[in-house]
């Protein structure tokens, strides 16, 4: 008889619409803060992957955009993300506030309900909830999405996040390993410093500015007690580049604080951050420039 140990991983995809704590979620099951999270919709724009390696398992997390009708050229590169997601996972997490009634976009939603994929959907923000709104939530997902087990969960406290990952553990089939132990995500670390400046951007700047920038590190350089960094802050026109500068640098000069200083944490390390901010007109309808940034 074989001592041999069953080794089991796989893709878990995480979906839902915009702002139900989907980024939140992937970061506790973590427990490394990989994805920026902020109180704004659309906060995620690329399918961020983090992977979770035990010793006979390996789960690797796919944190998606949220899901909605495309207005524009980038949110249809970001949908084309989900529906990517609903294809190659080996268990999907979908993610809902109590009181949502259904996806924001038809055709994912209707993917859903027809997929053979095992399905978990998970009723976040628990702890906002009465016991007969909960109870009301069930029963409508029940309904909709007989498919679905169906789990109250509460990502910001950490509440029945432990027990879905033994559920996620149970689902997954026995596998390779994919990555080796010490990886966290399968991102760059150029890709970090860009989404920890545009988490800045999204908290310290209102209304459309923080939808029309993009940001990209041009030069990131490690030596044994510095980091240094060069990144660049896109936006669509000259006069969001004067709002993003602020009155003699202010408001720059904020974000690129609040940026480094979360870069060191991240880094365990000194960081150097210099931003420069440039103007691409309507980069974000623009295909060339969508393959640029990434999309």
């Amino acid at each position: 008889m074989s001592d041999e140990k069953i080794f089991k991983s796989g893709f878990v995809n995480i979906i839902g619409n915009p702002n139900v704590g989907k980024s939140t979620l992937m970061n506790i099951m973590m427990k490394e803060r990989l994805v920026i999270a902020t109180h704004k919709a659309q906060t995620t724009r690329h399918r961020i992957k983090g992977i979770l390696t035990g010793e006979d398992y390996q789960i690797v997390f796919s944190d998606t955009p949220g899901v909605l009708d495309p207005a524009y050229e980038l949110q249809t590169k970001m949908m084309d993300a989900v529906k990517e997601s609903l294809v190659d996972a080996d268990v999907i997490l979908y993610v809902v506030e109590i009181g949502e009634k259904s996806l924001k976009n038809e055709e994912v939603f209707a993917r859903l309900q027809k997929t053979s994929t095992p399905i978990i959907l998970l009723l976040n923000k628990i702890d906002t909830a009465t016991p007969d709104r909960l109870n009301d939530a069930v029963d409508y997902w029940h309904e909709l999405l007989p498919n679905a087990e169906i789990l109250p969960i509460s990502a910001k406290e950490n509440v029945n996040v432990d027990l879905l990952v033994n559920k996620i553990k149970a689902i997954i089939p026995e596998g390779p390993q994919y990555y080796p132990d010490d990886q966290l995500t399968d991102r760059s670390e150029r890709f970090i410093v860009n989404e920890v400046i545009r988490e800045k951007i999204l908290l310290n700047y209102q209304k459309e500015i923080p939808y029309s920038v993009e940001v990209v590190t041009e030069r990131f350089k490690e030596d044994l007690h510095l980091i240094s960094i060069e990144a660049e802050i896109y936006v669509e026109r000259d006069s969001q580049k004067g709002i993003i500068i602020g009155h003699k640098g202010e408001s720059l000069s904020k974000v690129g604080k609040e940026a480094r200083e979360e870069l060191e944490k991240f880094f365990d390390k000194k960081v150097f951050l210099k931003l420069f901010v440039k103007v691409r007109k309507d980069w974000r309808s623009k295909e060339n420039d969508l393959r640029r940034f990434g999309y």
